[in-house]
């Protein structure tokens, strides 16, 4: 690295702090800084749904998984379109129905409080893990470029991500998450240009990523084994993009923050296209640092591009792809760490203290954001041994508990007969399932793909749930 990679990096790190800043005083109460005030345009939100899902992990891990194959990875998001138009179906509506201030309020309507605090405990349990992931996922490249230890790297993300996100609230995560985004697609772009350079120019790489068979996209076998389908990507990226933008407050709280549900439909569903041309960026980024021959095969998928970063790019645009790096990582962090922090103050400090004070639960809310970013690191540090890439390790974990969620909001709408003890057993019953078949993966479900565990978490959920049901009534009726 060159001071003009690091002026370019702590320019980015400045102009992140100071947006944050900008929303400091205006952080009246909780309702300010959880849900800002739901007077937020659709188009920002939508650019902070894609920029949250985006994370280190796409920048990073995903031209990995091109370089070292092809662009069959992009099923998986054609299915995130699908997933996400039904959820602007089906879901959206009730969360508009009233003030909910999280994704789990719907859900003490409908079968009681004590599923509501089921549902939450779940999400921030699984959110912890998979942003931990995250965090650790970050820290390889700056340890790359600075040569500080991975700890000292965890502890350096945290810290700025937790300043802004600690002054501005939401609104400061989402308007730096669009400026966030903006800077990572330009640093994807940026890496192709010098590829292609390196490479011979576009009118070589494209012949030879064809003929090596880089450039296919769609596998049309049925396979439950095969992780990358036509198939498996359109029912798993489905159901699991159903269950992340229609369960998970992470993401659910975004959409709670635009000014109506038309709004809200319509951040959701173009988040799904955006989201598609992303990783097709990403997924080109691989192929054409395959073509330059800058992959020497003696590095973890995870490490092909940080090392393209820094061993081939020119001074100043190296610091800004790894600013793109730190952005993608920033603004999933930041996001996690104000949905988290909202979810233990409204699903849990505000129901057992009966606290209604909004000023109150401001002060509350931040203290818990500092506590979240302390787990984070924590667990971030836990994953440092990990040899699969870093991306498919996250979304493995999160289809630990979103079937079961999806299906108790499928529950919920499907039959009236369903009540709390059932969907507390489902939601029990399908994340122990879910977690024994992804982390032991036994017998039968040893070569099970991973897109296919949310489908089989749903099925399992709305098996228990609507068997529950059906036995309690059959009792009832003896």
């Amino acid at each position: 690295m060159t001071g003009i990679d690091l002026v370019v990096m702590a320019l980015y790190f400045a102009a992140v702090l100071t947006i944050g800043a900008q929303f400091t005083s205006k952080q009246h109460d909780a309702r300010d800084y959880f849900l800002g005030r739901r007077d937020i345009p659709w188009w920002a939100v939508m650019l902070s749904v894609v920029a949250t899902e985006t994370s280190a992990l796409t920048v990073i891990s995903i031209p990995g998984i091109a370089a070292r194959s092809d662009l069959t990875f992009l099923q998986i998001p054609l299915g995130y379109l699908v997933g996400r138009i039904g959820v602007s179906i089906w879901l959206l509506p009730g969360y508009f129905r009233g003030e909910q201030e999280t994704a789990y309020s719907r859900l003490e309507t409908r079968f009681g409080a004590g599923t509501r605090k089921l549902a939450s405990a779940v999400f921030m349990v699984i959110r912890a893990l998979g942003d931990s992931v995250r965090v650790f996922a970050t820290a390889i490249p700056l340890h790359i470029v600075t040569g500080l230890s991975i700890p000292w790297c965890i502890v350096i993300v945290a810290v700025v991500t937790l300043a802004y996100t600690l002054a501005g609230g939401i609104k400061a995560v989402i308007w730096v998450d669009v400026m966030q985004m903006a800077l990572y697609v330009v640093a994807g772009f940026a890496a192709i240009a010098v590829a292609a350079s390196l490479a011979g120019g576009l009118g070589q790489v494209f012949p030879e990523a064809l003929e090596a068979g880089r450039l296919r996209t769609f596998d049309w076998e049925f396979s439950f084994s095969n992780v990358y389908t036509f198939w498996g990507g359109l029912i798993g990226g489905a159901l699991l993009s159903a269950g992340s933008h229609g369960t998970d407050h992470l993401m659910v709280q975004r959409l709670l923050a635009t000014r109506s549900l038309s709004d809200a439909r319509k951040a959701l569903v173009g988040s799904g296209v955006l989201v598609i041309v992303q990783f097709a960026l990403f997924l080109l980024v691989g192929t054409f640092i395959w073509a330059a021959g800058a992959d020497n095969g003696t590095l973890s998928s995870d490490e092909v591009f940080p090392s393209f970063i820094v061993n081939l790019l020119p001074a100043g645009l190296s610091g800004l792809v790894i600013a793109g790096i730190f952005a993608a990582a920033m603004s999933t962090v930041s996001s996690s760490l104000n949905s988290l922090a909202s979810a233990a103050t409204h699903d849990f400090y505000a129901p057992l203290t009966k606290t209604t004070d909004a000023r109150k639960l401001l002060t509350v809310g931040r203290w818990a954001t500092l506590g979240w970013a302390v787990v984070l690191a924590g667990g971030a540090l836990a994953f440092q041994s990990n040899d699969q890439p870093v991306v498919v390790l996250a979304l493995s974990i999160a289809s630990i508990t979103y079937g079961g969620l999806l299906g108790t909001y499928i529950l919920g709408g499907i039959s009236q007969k369903v009540r709390q003890f059932d969907v507390i057993l489902t939601i029990v019953t399908a994340t122990a399932a879910m977690l024994v078949i992804v982390l032991m993966k036994p017998g039968p479900f040893a070569d099970l793909a991973w897109p296919w565990y949310v489908p089989l978490g749903t099925i399992i959920a709305l098996g228990v749930g609507l068997g529950s049901s059906w036995l309690r009534s059959f009792r009832e009726v003896s």
